[in-house]
């Protein structure tokens, strides 16, 4: 059989925590090289002068999901990821990145609070599909954006080896 199973899993350690530190962000025609070992990104280049951008995000807001869409009857497998980013303040600063990143195929990668690196978007892009703004009404309120981007891939995300981020997000020269 062309699809064996090759490995079981045992119940793990209870050590995992939820949610997104940051996020890092770059069009998808910047990306030059990308090499994957046993499903997870072990070299990864971009085209020369450009990076990633870095988006931290506020703990317990942001988050992201992947999906099986699979078709018994037509025989097909996709994922779908979809990704919440929140940016809190209204500003005009970000308010032009936004509209940027609306305007862009993107790379994503999601840094979660467990220090894995995650890449939405390798081949086809990360898309802003959905977006507001909303001002509070009590003083307590967030004031801010809150984005949603999904990508759409024939394989899963796959985690990027974390000794590459310092070089995605190094200076374009």
């Amino acid at each position: 059989m062309a699809c064996a199973l090759t490995a079981g899993r045992a119940l793990d350690c209870r050590d995992s925590v939820g949610g997104i530190k940051r996020l890092l962000i770059t069009e998808l025609a910047n990306k030059a090289t990308l090499t994957t070992t046993s499903g997870a990104i072990s070299a990864f280049t971009l085209a020369t002068g450009k990076q990633f951008w870095s988006y931290e995000q506020v703990k317990e807001t942001s988050n992201f999901s992947e999906s099986i869409l699979a078709s018994v009857e037509n025989g097909t497998l996709a994922y779908e990821t979809t990704l919440t980013a929140i940016f809190n303040k209204g500003e005009t600063a970000t308010r032009n990145q936004i509209r940027l990143l609306a305007q862009n195929r993107l790379m994503v990668i999601a840094e979660d609070r467990n220090g894995k690196y995650w890449l939405l978007g390798e081949a086809n892009g990360a898309e802003l599909t959905a977006g507001s703004y909303n001002s509070g009404t009590a003083m307590g309120d967030r004031n801010g954006y809150e984005l949603t981007l999904v990508a759409k891939e024939s394989e899963p995300m796959k985690e990027v080896a974390s000794g590459l981020i310092a070089t995605l997000l190094a200076p374009a020269v």
